[in-house]
């Protein structure tokens, strides 16, 4: 299966991969001035959001990113993951270092990190909240928690909207289906990698660019005063500048 996604523009290639709180529609902000530097979009939504449907059997979300490389006939990218799609990037550079001509990592989240005891409250809270059937209040608890305080209602709403969809649509899976686990090599990155956090999101993802930073060689580490887990809807066109420097000095043929 060939996950659901949309191509914008033309050049060299640029994934985008959204955070598990969201889906592909989180990028809206970002892709026309992508565009506009010269290269081509590529945004998709790992199984279970946006318009991709749930696993039918187990899945491995680096290899779908892969496959749909390959369905567009694209032989290298730059990749841009937001937390969990954070992950995924980081899992195909790592895999297929040969594929990746840039790695932008936003709050990332990492395989086999052992979260705080603020993430697991927040994580327990969410499950009660799921289990008592207030798929409302658990969306609301996303909403409040991943957002930082420069993100405004219209980001909020946005967010509101992705997360619901992706509760409804996997709560109503008949079957749940774990990903296959895959052994990564952090150290064999080769791209070149900028690691941003939040100032205002969990600790956690502070320690996991950290850690990144250690084993990615020449990564750039950056962290932002003013932002939460979601830097790309809570100030759009300062994110978006970001990504236009990093990827126009590391990706030959961008603007």
């Amino acid at each position: 299966m060939i996950i659901s996604h949309d191509v914008a523009g033309n050049g060299p290639a640029v994934v985008l991969v959204h955070s598990t709180v969201c889906d592909r529609r989180m990028w809206d902000r970002q892709v026309p001035a992508l565009v506009g530097a010269g290269l081509r979009v590529i945004r998709c939504d790992l199984r279970g959001f946006g318009e991709t449907p749930v696993p039918d059997g187990p899945y491995d979300n680096a290899q779908d990113v892969v496959d749909l490389l390959d369905k567009l006939g694209i032989e290298r990218a730059a990749l841009v993951g937001a937390s969990g799609g954070g992950r995924v990037a980081l899992a195909v550079a790592a895999r297929w270092p040969q594929r990746v001509t840039a790695l932008a990592l936003l709050c990332t989240a990492l395989a086999g990190q052992e979260p705080s005891a603020g993430l697991r409250a927040f994580g327990e809270r969410e499950d009660a909240l799921i289990e008592a059937g207030d798929v409302a209040g658990a969306t609301a608890l996303n909403v409040a928690t991943w957002l930082g305080p420069d993100a405004d209602e219209a980001a909020r709403a946005q967010v509101r909207e992705m997360q619901q969809h992706a509760f409804e649509v996997q709560l109503a899976a008949t079957e749940e289906f774990g990903q296959i686990q895959v052994d990564t090599d952090l150290s064999a990155v080769t791209a070149p990698a900028l690691l941003v956090t939040g100032a205002h999101d969990f600790p956690d993802f502070q320690r996991i660019a950290d850690h990144l930073a250690e084993r990615i060689a020449g990564a750039r580490r950056l962290d932002l005063p003013w932002a939460g887990h979601l830097p790309a809807l809570e100030r759009p066109d300062e994110l978006t500048a970001l990504l236009l420097d990093f990827l126009g000095a590391e990706v030959p043929g961008s603007a």
